[in-house]
């Protein structure tokens, strides 16, 4: 059984709550790829965005499972968008 995420669960429980009352007519959801931890790794970062936390792996079962009876657009960062910071380059 997959492992309660309180923030995609309390994110798409908003949506069909105010789905229900028409505020909205769809749900979107901006959240990182899976392949993103390698970074994360590379800079030091990745016990702090393990897989405890908010990636697309997370959020697909919760989707697909019926966990948004809501239309929901989702969207993840993958890791090609990713381009070191000029500014910290020496």
């Amino acid at each position: 059984m997959e492992q309660q995420n309180p923030f995609f669960d309390r994110d798409l429980n908003n949506f069909r709550l105010l789905f229900e009352l028409r505020a909205l007519s769809v749900g979107v959801v901006v959240t990182r790829c899976d392949e993103l931890q390698a970074i994360f790794n590379r800079l030091g970062r990745g016990k702090s965005y393990g897989n405890s936390t908010t990636h697309m792996s997370k959020l697909l079962p919760r989707l697909n499972g019926g966990g948004a009876v809501v239309p929901c657009s989702r969207f993840g960062i993958r890791q090609k968008l990713y381009t070191e910071d000029f500014l910290t380059r020496k």
